[in-house]
């Protein structure tokens, strides 16, 4: 399984509140790293885990090897995660988390096409299964399409200027690598941005990785999947990487356990419904200085927890 250690690791899992005979779902399960703090916290209890990504769910068999009593692999987008559990008799859990980074297998194996720093097929999907790679999107969207992606998804600065050259350049030479990107990127870029802190393509890979992986929708089902399935004082505890995710787990959360009369004012002339929700922690929690110094990709990293009440 390797030493990836997660973002936020220990304080993810203290935040589940781990029950030594709870069960847990882990709806992004990667290289297995929370998976395996939470099974040290267990005797009874069990951990359910979700991956799309096949070679994921392969890696993860030793720790099934492992601990066969107690984790059980699921192979399958974690927007199917209600129905994914009940086809092992499931229907309530105390626990779940999700940690929305990519994993560092796929950002360091070059054939995936995550990566800037090496010239790969571009491809980017997480579920081969799936058709839509990151070649067949700059291919096939228009200049305001690709626009909005790069700017709604990752704050690109240069996401029209990034767009009309791709939609250009595209008609006498398609874009197939991570290297044709990244050498347009670098072309269209002012000199004032090339030579600040950081890769100049970092933004617009994101962005397009997020478009071909259907990241923000697919997040929105997850959560919704996600509260149903928690009991009375159950946790879900949410890992995100970027402004774009935190603020939709953000106003999510805030619309579970935040009344619309105390969102505006009204508390005292409204009689609001109980909630069923409520924070764990108001604002999130996010990396200590010896991490974010140990781990460049721990920058950026919000941790948010609600418990069912």
């Amino acid at each position: 399984m390797g030493d990836h250690t997660p973002v936020l690791l220990q304080e993810a899992v203290a935040g589940l509140d781990v029950k030594p005979d709870g069960i847990y779902v882990d709806m992004t399960f990667g290289r297995g790293g929370h998976t395996k703090a939470i099974l040290d916290r267990l005797t009874t209890g069990r951990v359910y885990a979700i991956d799309r990504d096949i070679q994921a769910i392969e890696a993860g068999q030793a720790l099934v090897a492992s601990h066969p009593q107690q984790l059980t692999l699921i192979h399958a987008n974690f927007t199917q995660v209600r129905l994914a559990l009940a086809e092992h008799g499931v229907d309530r859990v105390d626990g779940i988390l999700m940690d929305l980074g990519v994993s560092s297998p796929q950002f360091d194996d070059p054939d995936r096409g995550f990566s800037y720093r090496e010239d790969a097929p571009l491809d980017m999907r997480m579920d081969r299964r799936q058709t839509l790679t990151a070649a067949q999107l700059v291919a096939t969207r228009d200049v305001g399409e690709l626009t909005r992606i790069f700017r709604d998804y990752a704050d690109e600065p240069q996401a029209y200027q990034i767009a009309k050259a791709i939609v250009k350049d595209r008609g006498t030479k398609p874009l197939l690598t991570t290297g044709d990107l990244v050498a347009l990127i670098k072309r269209v870029k002012p000199q004032k941005e090339l030579s600040k802190k950081g890769h100049p393509a970092k933004q617009a890979f994101q962005a397009l990785r997020i478009a071909v992986n259907n990241e923000i929708e697919n997040l929105e089902t997850a959560l919704k999947e996600a509260v149903a399935l928690l009991k009375p004082r159950g946790r879900l505890a949410v890992i995100t990487f970027h402004s774009g995710e935190d603020r939709l787990v953000k106003n999510y959360f805030k619309s579970l356990c935040v009344s619309e009369g105390t969102r505006h004012g009204l508390a005292a002339m409204v009689k609001t419904p109980e909630l069923a929700y409520e924070y764990h922690n108001r604002q999130p929690i996010v990396p200590g200085e010896t991490e974010a110094n140990d781990n460049h990709r721990a920058v950026g990293a919000k941790l948010r927890i609600i418990i069912r009440k």
